[in-house]
């Protein structure tokens, strides 16, 4: 089974203001960033089924320089609201974690 971790050496979740979520996938080195990019796993539609987001909402950008994909979209709650579980958005990458992606 193939997971971001045989891809990546960091994955992580943040805030990007109140209303935004950011999500930061850094490859362990360009051959892992070219194979993760050509999977297409991390797309609009990923995103929009896990968190519930519009597609039209979801910027995914590659940074080819940096080894980097970047995933913004709208926080399903505004930070510090009544219903925020995770004020931080630290922890909004764990799904993504167990998620096996098919090799092309």
């Amino acid at each position: 089974m193939t997971t971001l971790l045989d891809y990546c050496s960091l994955v992580r979740s943040k805030n990007a203001g109140p209303f935004t979520l950011t999500f930061d996938f850094m490859c362990h080195d360009q051959a892992a960033y070219d194979a993760l990019v050509a999977t297409g796993f991390l797309d609009k539609h990923l995103f929009s089924t896990l968190y519930g987001a519009d597609p039209d909402r979801i910027l995914v950008v590659n940074h080819p320089s940096a080894l980097a994909v970047k995933v913004s979209l709208p926080r399903p709650t505004v930070q510090g609201g009544p219903h925020d579980t995770d004020c931080y958005a630290g922890q909004q990458y764990a799904p993504l974690m167990d998620m096996e992606i098919a090799q092309t």
